[in-house]
This record gives C-alpha cells, sequence and structure tokens, in this order.
C-alpha cells in the first residue's frame, strides 16, 4: 500500500501520488487532467453557442474539428504514459470528482 502526498495512508479515494519514480507519470497526469477539464468546458461553450445560432456553419465546422482534434491528442498522451480516462478524473474528497461522470 502506498502513501499520499500528505503522508497518510491511501484510502478508497483516488489520490494523486508524487513518488520520485513515478513523478513524471503523476505530473503527466495532473496536467492531462487540467487540460482534459479545460476541454469539456470549450466543448460545453461550442455547443451552448451551436444552439444558440451564434456561430456560422464554418465556425462550427473549425471548433468541431479542433475539440476532436484536442481529444484525440489527450487520448494519444494518456496511452503514452499508461493512463486511462478515469486516471484523470480526480477526487476531490468531500467535493467530488473534479469531471462529471
Amino acid at each position: 500500500m502506498s502513501a499520499d502526498v500528505a503522508g497518510h495512508e491511501q484510502g478508497p479515494r483516488q489520490r494523486i501520488s508524487m513518488a520520485p519514480d513515478t513523478v513524471e507519470r503523476d505530473l503527466a497526469r495532473l496536467v492531462l487532467t487540467v487540460v482534459e477539464l479545460l476541454r469539456q468546458l470549450v466543448e460545453r461553450q461550442a455547443l451552448r453557442r451551436v444552439d444558440e445560432g451564434g456561430l456560422t456553419e464554418a465556425e462550427e465546422e473549425r471548433v468541431g474539428m479542433t475539440l476532436m482534434l484536442l481529444d484525440n491528442r489527450i487520448s494519444r498522451l494518456r496511452e503514452h504514459f499508461g493512463l486511462a480516462a478515469e486516471d484523470l478524473n480526480i477526487d476531490l474528497g468531500p467535493l467530488g470528482p473534479l469531471l462529471p461522470r
């Protein structure tokens, strides 16, 4: 059983471990989590603008392509670091998971 950053035994909740032998993977996990959060926020904003008719057809196409490419890159980086999609959903303790399930 490993200890988390605060030195407490790791419970059933998933926490980021910053051990020296896994620091690169753990840092990638943290960065990819923030990027995934931002991607989801941008996607929701784009969908809202599409629903309201605030984008031209060309803008919709460009935003859709950009979000698809970003999702693809995130997936490739996850695979490179051996991370699953659920690894990016950091548990915020009493606040719950960072990303919607």
